[in-house]
């Protein structure tokens, strides 16, 4: 589900879009210190060796770094960020300035730093320095101020009864502004919430609404394998998950089994999809027969890491094979091999005499015969379709006159029951002419 995020503005009342925090790079060239757009000018300054092998179409060498990072914690309860560490001397527990999405960030190191190998458009981002002391009240205080926001917003929720549930709160380090993240079944009307939090907190507020995965992602716990959630440990997004995967690994599909933290379906059921799909391509599907060096039998079970297959024979009796020990493709039962070159060299000349004695004579063999009689069967069984279909057109249309015609039926004696007699004996109509008559004659005295 993907997140509403709508931005309000505290000093101007205005809403808007959530437009990200490198919105305003998107344009920037040269002049705005961007890298260079590759061109002719970067062609021309490669190397010959380089030049033969974008020609040659052999992709370049990518160049492993070796660089040193550390993992820094930015909040209690949020999951480390990779960090380059640089020329800076860190040890574990130590406190620094690192940039993040909202600006700078006091964040504590949590773990000892470490080598590793990346290429260059993979480089994280470069801790900045040391925090100092003054910096380091300010995180507590922080944090302390967030605290206090959400009792606020909370307040603030319960007077006007919106249905909405808060799920985590940041405040910018620098003060500037304070995100509240929430998640509700619909879009709430928030302005008045608004408009009492900026009375309160004196600072820019946003208000960003986010779905259930998110809200497990920020929340965290501990997930039915019994380690820590992956989208709250190590997942940076959520990719499409259906019920067709577990079917692939065979899982059983109970909601209770397959269903995560979120009660949406486990986000690890995409980790290993691609291998079982790709291990069962060459595996006959379930329930078809295929034929197996002790006769033809019916496909039961997979084991697709053994590469086998347990098959039920005719007698009841389940045997397991290999995928190469299986004649035929799966799903081919009933199709003849066609004869192999061979088989019809071995005829000789007496074999070529008689084919060309049964095409003179007009008498085809047993397979044309089949081929004819197969035919012939196809022309019956399409016939008969049409037959058929002929004859539910024909009911169909009978229905629809019978309908028709009882129809007028019920609208004619409605007619008659209007137009009728009443219970005193005398119809409406008897009554209509009657009084018409007695009008005229009244009509033709006034003229006398």
């Amino acid at each position: 589900m993907e997140s509403d995020d709508r931005k309000l503005n505290g000093g101007g009342g205005a809403v808007t879009e959530d437009s990200g925090p490198n919105a305003g790079e998107a344009g920037k060239g040269p002049e705005g210190g961007g890298p260079e757009p590759e061109g002719r000018g970067a062609e021309a300054a490669s190397e010959p060796g380089d030049g033969h092998r974008q020609e040659t179409g052999q992709p370049p060498h990518e160049s492993l770094e070796q660089v040193t990072l550390c993992q820094v914690r930015l909040r209690p309860e949020a999951y480390p960020v990779t960090y380059l560490v640089g020329d800076l001397d860190l040890t574990e527990g130590e406190w620094v300035v690192v940039p993040t999405e909202h600006g700078r960030e006091v964040g504590q190191v949590v773990k000892r730093p470490y080598r590793a190998s990346l290429s260059q458009d993979k480089l994280p981002q470069r801790v900045e320095r040391l925090a100092t002391t003054s910096e380091i009240e300010d995180y507590y205080r922080n944090l302390e101020r967030e605290r206090s926001a959400w009792q606020t917003c909370q307040r603030l929720c319960d007077s006007l009864g919106l249905n909405m549930k808060l799920v985590r709160v940041e405040r910018f380090f620098d003060g500037s502004k304070i995100i509240f993240y929430y998640s509700a079944d619909g879009r709430i009307d928030f302005r008045e919430l608004v408009k009492g939090l900026v009375k309160e907190l004196r600072m820019r507020v946003e208000m960003r609404q986010i779905g259930i995965r998110h809200e497990a992602k920020m929340i965290g716990g501990i997930g039915c394998c019994g380690r820590e959630l992956c989208c709250a440990s190590f997942l940076k997004g959520f990719d499409p998950i259906s019920i067709k995967m577990a079917k692939a690994q065979n899982l059983p599909l109970n909601p209770s089994k397959i269903s995560g933290f979120c009660g949406r379906l486990l986000c690890c059921l995409t980790f290993e999809y691609d291998t079982y799909r790709e291990l069962s391509q060459d595996m006959p599907a379930l329930g078809k027969a295929c034929k197996t060096p002790d006769g033809q039998g019916k496909v039961i079970r997979h084991n697709i890491f053994k590469q086998a297959v347990t098959v039920m024979m005719p007698d009841g009796s389940f045997v397991e094979y290999q995928i190469e020990d299986l004649t035929g493709k799966p799903g081919a039962e009933g199709q003849r091999p066609a004869p192999s070159p061979s088989e019809g060299s071995e005829a000789g000349p007496a074999g070529a005499q008689g084919q060309k004695q049964d095409s003179e004579t007009g008498d085809k063999g047993p397979s044309g015969g089949q081929a004819e009689g197969g035919a012939e069967q196809k022309r019956a069984k399409q016939a008969k379709a049409k037959a058929q279909k002929g004859k539910k057109r024909g009911s169909g249309q009978k229905k629809g006159k019978q309908q028709a015609q009882s129809s007028k039926r019920r609208r004619r004696s409605k007619a008659k029951k209007r137009n009728g007699r009443e219970p005193n004996g005398t119809g409406r109509g008897t009554q209509n002419k009657g009084q018409n008559n007695r009008n005229n004659q009244s009509k033709g005295e006034k003229r006398e």
